[in-house]
Formats: C-alpha cells, sequence, structure tokens
C-alpha cells in the first residue's frame, strides 16, 4: 500500500511539474494577446477622433476656398475607406491613405495665408495636430506590445504551445510606401 501511494504521488508531482508550466505559458501569452487588442483600441479610438475631426476642418476650409476639389476628394475618398475597414490590416491601409489625403491638405493650407488665418480652422488645424501626435504615440505602443507578443509566440519551447493553442503573430503598424517624402503640391 505504501508502494502504490509513492508511486500514485510520484505521478501527481510529474503531472504537476508539465501541467503549471504549460498552463503559466498560456495565460503569459493571453495576457499578451489582450495587451495588442487593448493597444490596438487605443489606436482605434485616436483614429477615430481624427475621423470625426476631418468633416469639420475641411468644410471650414472649403468655405474660403474652393478651387482644391481634388484634395477634398481624396480625403472624402480615404475617410470612406477607413469607415468600411473592417480588419486590422484594412484599417491600417485606409489610416495611411488618410494620412497622405491630410498631408496634401496641410501643404494647400500652407500656401493660402487666408486660411492660416482664419480662427476656426486654425483651431479645428491644431486638433487635428494634436490628434496625429496622439496617434503617433499609440501607434508606437502598439508596435511595443506587437512586437513582445510576436517575441515572445515565436522562441522556443512557447512556439509549440503558440502553435498548438492558434496563437497567431500580429501585424505592425507601418507607413506607406512613400511615407519619408512631403507631399507636394502645385498651382
Amino acid at each position: 500500500m505504501k508502494n502504490s501511494l509513492k508511486i500514485i504521488i510520484g505521478i501527481v508531482i510529474a503531472i504537476a511539474l508539465i501541467v503549471l508550466p504549460l498552463i503559466g505559458t498560456y495565460n503569459n501569452l493571453v495576457t499578451m494577446n489582450e495587451n495588442v487588442d487593448a493597444q490596438w483600441a487605443m489606436v482605434e479610438s485616436k483614429l477615430q477622433r481624427r475621423f470625426d475631426l476631418i468633416p469639420n476642418l475641411v468644410e471650414s476650409v472649403k468655405g474660403i476656398m474652393g478651387q482644391e476639389q481634388e484634395v477634398f476628394g481624396n480625403i472624402a475618398d480615404a475617410r470612406a475607406r477607413m469607415a468600411g475597414a473592417q480588419t486590422t490590416e484594412e484599417r491600417v491601409e485606409a489610416s495611411n491613405a488618410l494620412e497622405g489625403a491630410l498631408g496634401r491638405l496641410l501643404v494647400v493650407m500652407e500656401n493660402y495665408p487666408q486660411l492660416r488665418s482664419a480662427e476656426n480652422v486654425t483651431r479645428l488645424m491644431d486638433e487635428l495636430a494634436g490628434t496625429e501626435n496622439r496617434i503617433s504615440v499609440e501607434r508606437d505602443r502598439y508596435n511595443t506590445v506587437v512586437s513582445e507578443y510576436n517575441k515572445a509566440i515565436k522562441r522556443f519551447p512557447r512556439n509549440i504551445i503558440a502553435g498548438a493553442m492558434g496563437f497567431d503573430a500580429k501585424p505592425y503598424f507601418e507607413a506607406t510606401a512613400g511615407a519619408e517624402n512631403a507631399p507636394k503640391v502645385q498651382f
């Protein structure tokens, strides 16, 4: 009887030594995955703020100048893409398109001093600039938590557990091609 009890205790201890680290690893991966999702939600809230500010800015600028219809059309198209985006990748692409269109609008505005002096436009531009800064900060934070998560699911032996439990790599928020070049508007 004593030997069988020792064997049972030994088996229980052996199972615990195997199962407890697996549970800890799984829980850690769930936490990291949730951190990525939470940070993406922060990015989306800032993108929504931008999305909400743009119509006000565009209407204010339109009231002062009517000749830049192409810029306004690009902003409207990019905004529509943002509204229709379903996946993280689609939202990233739509956000980048919107960012490019806004960059062109800013260049146009620099060439029209009367726009800069308009109080409403100036206030909205300040709000948009602050929003763009917030978006940049949240994108950086998102990419940091994605990096930590992606490294965790790719390292051995976690990669085995992550693969078996369906933890996949998350996409980074990357700049669009050509983002390093300032938009050019010619008159």
